[in-house]
């Protein structure tokens, strides 16, 4: 029996494999979720030490010791060594405490976009798979809403690495027509942007999810492109992306763009949408010259978008290196190589590749979710700060943009 069965798959035709892998490999993925999410389970975020929100906030230890002793803001819990801790919750009810009890003092406390300042959407972009895309987007994410931003992550990418980092599987937390397509797509089915969008158990991040249905959208759009030109109508795909968003730009201060590993139709509405566009590098030669590639087309594509009287509105355009490892003498060449040539376009701050961020990942966590005693402290220490430098000159860029100082 078994030779026959063996027999039978090596003649298996390549259509009906890939369809029984999948199959494989989704009923394995689910069933490793259900042990490590039951059904009921919910993610949620760690509370903070006292020394953390004080980092956090600008808000002196001894102040928010004072506080807790007399009673007033929010009330931190208690750890059983009596340590005060706060939820993430707390931590932005303190923020808006003290920016109404020092309105002199409120940008400080509370960072939030002012009347004036435009609306940040940051697509995070390059078509070379392992460049750490998602990981660049969920770090940022939860490295601003900790800072007190306000921000809307969008998982563009049909694998849904972001989604399932917030905890929303593809294949089971999200249904049909609520994904980013629901709100891009031409027929009579397409739903506004605020009626996808969902809370995550990260205060602070809304997201809208995704999952294969995504792909839809790279179908229709030619279509729809067929059909204007027999009809004459002159409207432009790829501003729907940006539109959509126009609608709840008053609730947000930063969107992320995670897009997808391939220069489709996604990527050129996120790139148009986009007011910072982040590259992410991974500082090898064979991802330098797939990155090559991936600018040219993209000028291609910008292209198209001169051509349809369109322009593009971007704040900047940044290199972020990834997966740095700065003994490897031939990444540190590459890094050379791209500083000479882009200068301040390469952040000086490059993400270290680390096994913090590794072990974060296998998690479906980032680096602000770890708690202590998960790896140690000196891995995670360097790791940390080598993230906190890339989202701190990214988050610089944003307030540059909105004239801050």
């Amino acid at each position: 029996m078994a030779v026959q069965a063996a027999i039978s798959m090596q003649s298996e035709d390549p259509a009906d494999k890939i369809v029984r892998h999948a199959g494989l490999l989704s009923e394995h993925l689910q069933a490793r979720r259900q042990q490590m999410y039951p059904p009921d389970a919910q993610k949620s975020l760690r509370t903070f030490m006292i020394h953390e929100v004080s980092r956090l906030t600008s808000i002196p230890e001894s102040t928010l010791k004072l506080m807790s002793n007399e009673g007033k803001g929010p009330v931190p819990a208690r750890l059983e060594n009596n340590h005060r801790v706060y939820t993430l919750a707390q931590i932005n009810e303190l923020r808006e405490l003290f920016a109404a009890q020092r309105p002199a003092e409120a940008l400080r406390f509370l960072p939030h976009r002012r009347e004036g300042e435009h609306l940040q959407i940051l697509a995070v972009a390059n078509f070379k798979g392992g460049s750490a895309k998602t990981t660049t987007s969920a770090h940022l994410a939860h490295y601003l809403a900790l800072h007190g931003y306000r921000v809307l992550a969008i998982d563009l990418d049909p694998q849904a690495s972001l989604s399932a980092m917030f905890g929303a599987q593809p294949e089971m937390d999200v249904r049909q027509n609520e994904t980013i397509y629901a709100a891009l797509r031409y027929d009579k089915e397409r739903r506004p942007i605020s009626e996808i969008i969902r809370p995550t158990y990260f205060t602070g991040i809304d997201l809208i999810p995704g999952n294969i249905e995504v792909m839809e959208y790279e179908h229709e759009t030619p279509r729809f492109l067929s059909q204007q030109r027999r009809d004459g109508d002159d409207s432009i795909f790829f501003e729907r992306l940006r539109l959509a968003l126009a609608d709840v730009e008053d609730r947000y201060d930063v969107v992320i763009l995670d897009t997808p590993p391939s220069l489709g139709f996604l990527t050129l509405g996120a790139i148009y949408a986009a007011t910072g566009l982040l590259v992410t590098v991974h500082p090898a030669m064979l991802d330098v010259m797939s990155m090559s590639q991936f600018l040219l087309m993209m000028g291609d594509l910008i292209s198209v978008v001169r051509d349809a009287g369109a322009t593009m509105r971007q704040d900047f355009l940044r290199y972020v290196v990834t997966r740095h490892d700065p003994m490897d003498h031939s990444q540190v060449h590459v890094v050379s190589m791209l500083r000479h040539l882009f200068t301040e376009d390469v952040l000086t701050s490059t993400a270290i590749e680390s096994a913090a961020i590794e072990t974060a990942g296998l998690a479906k966590r980032t680096l602000y979710e770890l708690e202590s005693g998960n790896i140690s402290a000196t891995t995670a220490k360097r790791a940390r700060e080598s993230i906190d430098a890339v989202n701190d000159q990214i988050l610089g860029l944003i307030k540059q943009s909105w004239g801050r100082s």
